[in-house]
């Protein structure tokens, strides 16, 4: 695996939003598959959820998008990984120690970074600059794919 998305990105490929247009510019040059772990199917459905909430995607697209992400996943774009939570942990407790008061990253940006670290993923795919911030002050390559 040569990359780790974030959720955000992942839900940029799979319900359109102001950077569907990046991420799928960037899987088209993206070594695959890239990792998936439960935090990403937790937030990924919440996420759609969500945007059914808010009336920005109906039921339906809510379904296909998920169904999309399920399909990709079979097909190999994506690989399920089992990641062990208590070196997720400690990795995103020493992140928040060294990172949050200098760089204000919220809890569910450092786990994700903390995940690619412990998966030994070198680079970071996000559209959130404090969690680009984060991956880079670790060392992770991180692709500038802020719109």
């Amino acid at each position: 695996m040569i990359a780790y998305a974030d959720t955000g990105f992942l839900c940029s490929l799979y319900a359109p939003d102001a950077h569907t247009e990046h991420a799928a510019s960037r899987m088209i040059k993206q070594g695959l598959p890239l990792p998936i772990i439960w935090l990403h199917r937790l937030e990924l459905r919440n996420a759609m959820r969500l945007r059914v909430f808010r009336k920005e995607i109906s039921p339906i697209q809510r379904d296909a998008s998920l169904n999309s992400m399920l399909t990709d996943l079979a097909s190999g774009v994506f690989e399920s990984v089992e990641i062990d939570v208590s070196d997720l942990a400690s990795e995103a407790e020493r992140l928040s120690t060294m990172h949050s008061e200098s760089l204000g990253v919220r809890s569910l940006d450092i786990l994700h970074v903390a995940a690619a670290l412990v998966l030994g993923v070198p680079a970071f795919l996000t559209f959130n600059r404090r969690q680009h911030a984060l991956a880079k002050a670790i060392g992770l390559k991180a692709p500038k794919l802020l719109a």
